[in-house]
């Protein structure tokens, strides 16, 4: 099981990481109602280096991007979830809209997203390919997001 961490024990983590020569890969989101589609992508995102570090929009931060209505679940709850899952190394729940202050922090050896965002649009793209390391998208699940899953329970009842 991963560790949910705080920026701080983050940076330590990441120092002894980057002298042990371990490949860090950094990623980000919501994980708001974890479904199969996040699952998937945390599996391929582990696959492309040793360690998989992942923020997570603090409840503040997701409503801002999201909406008043989210999240439906609070972020102590998304970041121990994501924590339990076997890909996942640590997790840092962030504050800011973007995780680009923890990237830049990090400096993570790959920094991945889902498909549906434009490689030159990945925040933190810079700070990483600068330092040497890769961006990554990949494939994400179709039809499954916990956009559906909030429509089908509000339409199941109709």
């Amino acid at each position: 099981m991963g560790m949910v961490v705080n920026r701080e024990q983050l940076l330590s983590i990441r120092n002894k990481l980057k002298q042990s020569g371990k490949k860090v890969v950094f990623t980000n989101g919501c994980f708001d109602i974890l479904h199969r589609g996040h699952v998937e992508y945390l599996m391929k995102a582990k696959e492309l280096g040793d360690v998989l570090i992942v923020g997570v929009n603090s409840d503040e931060s997701v409503k801002r991007i999201k909406g008043p209505k989210r999240p439906i679940v609070c972020e102590e709850d998304r970041a121990f979830i994501i924590s339990a899952l076997q890909p996942v190394d640590y997790v840092c729940i962030f504050e800011e809209d973007t995780p680009r202050s923890l990237i830049e922090a990090i400096v993570p050896d790959v920094l991945v997203k889902g498909a549906d965002w434009k490689i030159d649009n990945v925040v933190g793209r810079d700070i990483v390919e600068a330092n040497g390391g890769l961006v990554k998208t990949i494939a994400l699940v179709p039809n499954r997001s916990t956009t559906d899953i909030i429509e089908k329970i509000f339409n199941s009842g109709t």
